[in-house]
């Protein structure tokens, strides 16, 4: 069973293009997944990378996946992706981190 009203944090290197790109692929793989977000927010890894323990998951480039180790410590799910623009990808992402069936 999906989870409901979760947090996520989408992050790019300046939080323009690619984040909202993210943002409008990952809502998609949301929608397909039947799960219904409380929060997303996409912003730039500086602001992200401070934010990120505020949020039950982050999704950024793999990249910089380890840019947020402290936020995995505190329980935050962090997930980075290959192709930012892959819906398949991040629905097969959030069933391997059981956000998602």
């Amino acid at each position: 069973m999906a989870k409901e009203n979760m947090s996520f944090l989408v992050c790019c290197a300046n939080g323009a293009g690619s984040s909202l790109m993210m943002k409008m692929t990952m809502q998609k793989a949301l929608d397909k997944l039947k799960i219904k977000p409380g929060k997303i927010h996409h912003c730039a890894l500086s602001e992200g990378k401070s934010a990120a323990s505020q949020y039950d998951v982050v999704f950024c480039a793999q990249n910089f996946k380890s840019m947020f180790v402290e936020a995995e410590k505190k329980g935050t799910v962090v997930i980075g992706l290959r192709n930012i623009m892959s819906v398949q990808e991040i629905e097969d992402k959030l069933k391997e981190s059981k956000i998602a069936e």
